[in-house]
């Protein structure tokens, strides 16, 4: 009997480590990833960051399934450079773009786009046996376009900025750009989709590229052109904000348009019951415009000073999220600077992704992820953008030759002199710790030129 007793006992304890081993759902592939990117949203243009005149449940909803940033920077203040360092993990200087790219597929000059030995998130994950997509802007140059950067399948737009309903590149008088060209297209070939929103067309083929092969891990990049100008919101949105005033009015349509078709990509991702397995990424590509195609500004840069184009924190400072639910922690909030070439790092982390030896000048947001007490993996950065420089280490930031974009119904100025801000005590960067600091002023500034001179005169591809 007591033999029998002791038999049962151990069958019980079997039982019950099977249960328990069935109860937990196995990892049995990599974690997909979303990359969502949009173009001059403000530094605090979202509900969960504090603009209280904006309706974005869905991107709201996003940030308390995940973790939201509020020292977070975009890789330069302006389009193309901030792409490139976002997609390469590296500096705008290091990956070869430091300025925007041109937008004529007839033009191969300093800046005709990414170079061919720049090495993208595409190629990383397509290394890695992931379905890759790209949707939306690329404003990375014309050759090579999406599909020779690692992506299998593209449909978008190559330029700056678009007409949103007939597809055509949108120069803008003021600059004299040449006339309108059409530019939208499926992997290198030219398609006519006139009617449609860019952002329906972009949110559509990603719902599509998903549902192709869902238990195929893949790597979604979708790049909107909103709020960027033209300003083409839906119609009904405009209807929403009837009672702001201009410029923020339009500018507001245009932040709902873009919640409401995330928020669709979104739906169908938990559809599909893939949400788990998921990991989404929201940022801006910088700080919003404020010049007259923009109606001069309707973004929210909240107490920083700056806007596009200028290094002063409401030009690179954006919001920021990660969720992957179940895997990383829920409705909480980073306070540790990161940056967006910091995704590569990140998202080959946790996708266990080896990188190949090559200059990744981003880090790892694992451990800053992981808990509030984790420090940055960043004790300083460095822009550069034109003529400016902004060079930050811990609370002190030393602008060189900087800009204020700020109210764009002014002349961008030009501050003359280096202009020193401690963060802690000045976040609107309003005085000039210069001359009462000169020591700090010279350590940052030889910080600078040790970093430029060590940045190779041809970018590195991976081995």
């Amino acid at each position: 009997m007591r033999n029998l007793n002791r038999s049962f006992f151990y069958i019980l304890i079997i039982i019950v480590i099977l249960g328990l081993s069935c109860a937990r759902k196995p990892i049995s592939r990599q974690p997909n990833v979303i990359l969502i990117v949009t173009d001059d949203q403000g530094s605090l243009d979202l509900n969960s960051y504090g603009s209280d005149d904006l309706i974005t449940p869905n991107l709201d909803k996003l940030a308390t399934r995940g973790v939201r940033f509020t020292q977070f920077y975009a890789g330069s203040a302006l389009c193309s450079p901030s792409r490139a360092s976002l997609l390469t993990g590296q500096t705008p200087q290091r990956a070869g773009l430091p300025q925007n790219a041109e937008s004529r597929p007839q033009h191969f000059g300093k800046h005709g786009g990414l170079p061919d030995s720049a090495f993208t998130l595409a190629e990383l994950f397509k290394g890695a046996q992931y379905r890759t997509g790209h949707f939306g802007k690329w404003h990375l140059g014309f050759s090579p376009g999406p599909n020779e950067q690692g992506f299998d399948r593209s449909v978008g737009f190559m330029g700056g900025c678009i007409d949103q309903w007939g597809h055509f590149n949108w120069g803008g008088a003021p600059w004299g750009v040449p006339p309108r060209r059409h530019d939208l297209y499926e992997d290198g070939k030219e398609v006519w989709r006139s009617g449609q929103h860019l952002g329906d067309i972009a949110v559509g083929e990603a719902i599509s590229f998903i549902k192709e092969a869902p238990e195929s891990p893949f790597f979604v990049y979708l790049a909107f052109a909103l709020p960027h100008y033209p300003l083409q919101p839906y119609d009904r949105h405009k209807i929403t904000y009837a009672h702001l005033p201009e410029p923020r009015r339009t500018y507001a349509a245009m932040i709902t348009t873009i919640d409401d078709q995330i928020g669709r990509l979104l739906q169908a991702v938990d559809d599909l019951g893939i949400t788990k397995e998921t990991i989404v990424i929201f940022q801006s590509d910088h700080g919003h415009a404020t010049d007259a195609r923009a109606n001069y500004g309707g973004g929210n840069s909240g107490p920083y000073r700056g806007a596009k184009s200028s290094l002063f924190e409401g030009g690179i400072r954006v919001p920021a999220i990660i969720s992957w639910p179940d895997s990383l922690p829920q409705n909480v909030v980073r306070d540790q600077l990161a940056v967006s070439a910091d995704w590569f790092a990140t998202l080959a982390d946790y996708c266990g992704i080896p990188l190949k030896p090559a200059q990744i000048d981003g880090r790892s947001l694992r451990s800053a992820i992981a808990s509030a007490e984790n420090s940055s993996p960043h004790s300083q950065w460095i822009w550069q953008l034109s003529s400016q420089v902004a060079i930050r280490q811990g609370a002190w930031k030393l602008l060189l030759h900087p800009r204020d974009t700020s109210d764009g119904t002014k002349k961008r100025r030009k501050l003359s002199g280096p202009f020193l801000v401690n963060l802690e005590d000045d976040i609107s960067e309003k005085r000039n710790l210069a001359a009462q600091f000169p020591e700090k002023v010279t350590a940052l500034t030889e910080v600078y030129q040790k970093w430029r001179s060590g940045l190779p005169s041809t970018p590195r591809k991976q081995d």
